[in-house]
């Protein structure tokens, strides 16, 4: 296979680059010239994009830019050869002068990754990279890699138990991972100590650890830079670092395993695995949401700046009518808004079963936002086309291993995304639209003979999923009740909805040691979009901690709803928040209301949320 992959076109004995960028568009040319690429733009696009991750400039002279694209029509080696040295941020800050460029198709298969993965091993010997330091002629380039040295598996298996495990994972699992594998083995080897490494590579994981090897195992090296299934290692010794540690310093990892000088991944011996689920489950949640946060931000700002020409600016048949905020508008709520959700669980998917639970989450994320299933819709379709491909996976570990690679391209995709589907429509959005008529109903019959009972009402149920159908629900209530020339409730809604971002924007600025740094500048944000009446400011807080943000919320909100009626605030228009002040009746009375109800949930917030460490 390696004898098809590595071809005397694309090799090339005097690379005429004198930097990184030369030499990666000297070996695309060699490429491209030969046939093997049918893009050689999108091929050095994928280069690039793997380059920004962390360089592939190693130890020893080597260097392997590596990528897998479409562009690929052919899978191929190219070898470039610079005796003077190039710089190329290579680990140890010497020039590299062997350059040995991986061009991987798309669906690549396994015999194609395993070839490759051969051959960056083949590497790591000394002998074999001072021949190749001296060849004069293509041909001996091929004599030295094509001659068969490689007859080992990627990693040594022993039947009996191991002294040390180990697990290695790049980011595209072409050229590091099976590197960093090879080293740890090579030096085990030396050590005499028995090791068995996990590869997950591109086509999955590989000699995968088992249940009793990690019970018997002293010590764990995870030499990954992408995320690998960790709730397995609870109670051992585990070292993390990056991949290229792993080939960098193989003997300081394995003694360090050997000595358990690495801390305990968990001491929670007894509840191993609600640990691991409660871990999963945040990590997925917290994938989705960072993910979500620049739709949010972004289109919560531009929906904001549209209020400024005018609350009803963005309609064409309006008076008002401006042609920038409709473009603000579309651009923010149409369009960024509107993708919120969908990424939101398109991410969580991802989290779940790796690239193949995008698609099927993020179709059931688009599911739940064009059938009222908001936020919570939002959830319950991410987690479910995550945990349907995982599902899928083990079902389809009986397909012959030579049709592995239409499992991401064709299996995983189809079924994915039929069996989320179908269950999203079947199952999960008419329980969710028949809680939001429920609701609606509910607040019909309770009409305004309590207009502060009805206020906190109102305002607590806009904080209870901030976007979803229970805020739906109390959203369309208030704009009913403004039809019927009652404008009461919706002073109460908009009360109780520029709450939540508001209160989270003031814990972020009063209780900084409770959140990250990324929330304390997303918590800026919420200042704006709370002060224009955009609940969904706060869905990342909420979808983050739950169990302390949403109940706070919720206090607030129903708070400032209360006020707001209790103040006989009556507010005609639908939307706009703080510009739509002047309209208010009581104005002063109503921000009041707003200040009040943001400061509870700030505070409710800061006293029971946690410490960020």
């Amino acid at each position: 296979m390696l004898s098809k992959m590595l071809v005397n076109d694309c090799i090339i004995l005097d690379l005429k680059a004198t930097t990184k960028n030369e030499v990666i568009d000297e070996l695309v040319d060699v490429l491209y010239s030969s046939g093997k690429l049918n893009n050689k733009e999108l091929f050095k696009k994928a280069i690039l994009a793997r380059e920004a991750q962390s360089s592939t400039g190693l130890e020893e002279g080597i260097a392997i830019p590596h990528g897998k694209s479409e562009a690929v029509k052919v899978p191929t080696v190219a070898f470039g050869l610079s005796k003077k040295g190039i710089d190329y941020e290579s680990l140890d800050g010497e020039p590299s002068t062997l350059f040995f460029m991986i061009a991987a198709p798309a669906n690549a298969t396994d015999s194609h990754i395993e070839t490759l993965s051969q051959l960056t091993s083949l590497l790591l010997d000394d002998d074999v990279r001072e021949k190749l330091l001296k060849v004069t002629s293509k041909q001996e380039v091929l004599d030295i890699l094509l001659n068969d040295n490689v007859k080992e598996e990627i990693t040594e298996t022993n039947l009996g138990n191991f002294d040390v495990l180990a697990v290695t994972a790049c980011p595209t699992g072409i050229a590091h991972t099976y590197m960093a594998a090879e080293a740890l083995n090579k030096k085990a080897k030396e050590m005499g100590i028995a090791i068995k490494v996990e590869t997950n590579g591109s086509t999955g994981v590989k000699n995968q650890l088992t249940s009793q090897e990690i019970k018997n195992a002293k010590g764990i090296i995870i030499a990954a830079d992408k995320n690998v299934d960790m709730g397995r290692f609870n109670g051992k010794h585990v070292e993390i670092v990056g991949v290229k540690e792993g080939i960098k310093q193989p003997a300081q990892l394995i003694q360090n395993a050997i000595d358990q000088k690495a801390p305990l991944f968990s001491s929670n011996e007894t509840s191993t695995t609600k640990s691991s689920e409660k871990t999963g489950f945040y990590k997925h949640l917290m994938s989705g949401v960072s993910n979500m946060l620049p739709f949010v931000v972004g289109g919560g700002i531009l929906i904001a700046l549209s209020f400024i020409f005018g609350i009803k600016a963005s309609d064409p048949a309006h008076a008002t009518y401006n042609p920038i905020a409709k473009l603000l508008m579309d651009i923010g709520g149409g369009n960024a808004f509107f993708l919120m959700i969908p990424v939101l669980a398109g991410f969580i998917g991802m989290s779940i079963a790796d690239r193949p639970g995008f698609a099927p989450a993020m179709v059931g994320g688009l599911i739940a936002a064009n059938n009222g299933g908001g936020f919570l819709g939002g959830l319950i379709g991410g987690f479910l086309g995550g945990y349907v491909v995982v599902a899928l996976k083990k079902l389809f570990k009986c397909i012959p291993e030579k049709l592995e690679g239409i499992k991401p391209v064709l299996l995983y995709p189809l079924f994915g995304i039929l069996i989320t589907g179908v269950i999203m429509y079947t199952a999960v959005i008419s329980p969710v639209a028949f809680l939001n008529s429920g609701v609606t109903n509910f607040l019909k019959n309770l009409g305004s003979g309590n207009l502060i009972l009805l206020g906190v009402i109102l305002g607590g149920m806009m904080a209870v999923d901030m976007g979803g159908p229970v805020n739906k629900a109390a959203f369309t209530f208030g704009i009913a009740a403004i039809a019927s020339n009652n404008f009461y409730p919706h002073a109460a809604v908009m009360a109780g909805g520029m709450t939540p971002p508001l209160g989270i924007a003031l814990a972020t600025t009063f209780f900084r040691n409770k959140f990250s740094k990324e929330e304390r500048e997303a918590g800026l944000t919420c200042y704006i979009m709370g002060a224009s009446f955009i609940t969904e400011g706060a869905i990342p807080f909420a979808a983050a901690d739950p169990i302390r943000v949403i109940p706070s919320c919720i206090v607030g909100s129903a708070l400032a709803g209360g006020l707001a009626m209790a103040f006989r605030c009556q507010l005609p228009a639908p939307h706009g928040g703080l510009f739509v002040l002047p309209i208010i009746t009581n104005p002063l009375m109503y921000l009041l209301a707003v200040v009040i109800g943001s400061l509870v949930t700030c505070l409710l917030v800061g006293i029971t949320k946690k410490n960020n460490n």
